[in-house]
């Protein structure tokens, strides 16, 4: 029979103390694997990329142990407990093209559903709640289109307001999925001030990311994935030519260029 990812994971095999603990888990899609054997432990107070080529699995892990899709078999643990147990600690940026943009509803309303759980369904929103969630949007540069309909924002500023939504939930983890995918150069850079500001606050970010060239810039950790786990750890001894080789299948011309800025910046950071 298989195991939920609903199961808290053993103690022995990882920290307790790990923002998210995955063990042995695999996922298939009509009996095929997407994932295989997924065996990790997120360090606490980090920004982590989730990195691997198209089909790799990336996506399904983050929807995976947020149970969102069933897994064949496996095990997740949140700060060492079932997520049910941990899911008010835990923030969720799902990719833009997954929403529906057509649904009438304004943006400071789409952020108040990140606070749904310190409402309670079926309450009046409080004016608190307005404020938090009017905060939320100011951090991500969006106060002033707080009552825009979302389907009249640009895709860069619907990206941010689902940031800011999971940004009012004030989470211990957050899990990103693909939140740079077709935003513009200010959104970019005002996502990355919000990771900032998290790991300034101890908190934890996994995030599904496309660009090699600004995985040394923007995270600490990487996770390199390819349907199987390929490795795991800090940018600095992990993100590698070798290791982006075994993940890529050789792509020669873009792994070129990743290891000349790795060693750019690493000479920079030198001087």
């Amino acid at each position: 029979m298989s195991n939920s990812p609903q199961q808290m994971v053993d103690p022995n095999e990882h920290p307790a103390d790990s923002p998210l603990s995955i063990h042995d888990m695999t996922v298939a899609y009509q009996h095929r694997p997407v994932l295989w054997d997924i065996d990790y432990a997120a360090p606490a107070g980090k920004l982590i990329a989730i990195v691997g080529p198209n089909g790799a699995g990336k996506s399904t892990l983050i929807k995976a142990v947020l149970n969102l899709i069933p897994s064949a078999s496996g095990s997740v643990g949140f700060f060492g407990q079932p997520y049910g147990a941990q899911r008010s600690r835990v923030g969720y940026v799902p990719q833009r093209t997954s929403v529906d943009w057509d649904f009438p509803i304004n943006a400071l309303e789409v952020v108040t559903m990140g606070l749904y759980r310190q409402i309670g369904w079926f309450r009046p929103v409080r004016m608190k709640h307005r404020q938090a969630a009017m905060a939320a949007l100011d951090r991500v540069g969006m106060a002033d289109y707080a009552m825009r309909q979302i389907s009249q924002l640009s895709g860069g500023q619907q990206q941010r307001v689902f940031l800011a939504r999971a940004l009012a939930q004030n989470a211990d983890l957050y899990l990103m999925d693909e939140p740079f995918a077709g935003v513009d150069a200010a959104t970019e850079r005002a996502i990355v001030e919000v990771l900032r500001e998290l790991k300034n606050a101890g908190r934890t970010a996994l995030v599904v990311h496309h660009d090699l060239q600004t995985v040394p810039e923007y995270f600490d950790e990487v996770l390199l994935l390819n349907v199987r786990l390929i490795a795991s750890g800090p940018v600095a001894t992990t993100f590698t030519t070798e290791n982006l080789r075994t993940t890529y299948g050789g792509k020669l011309a873009l792994l070129d260029q990743v290891a000349l800025r790795m060693t750019t910046m690493q000479g920079g950071s030198t001087t």
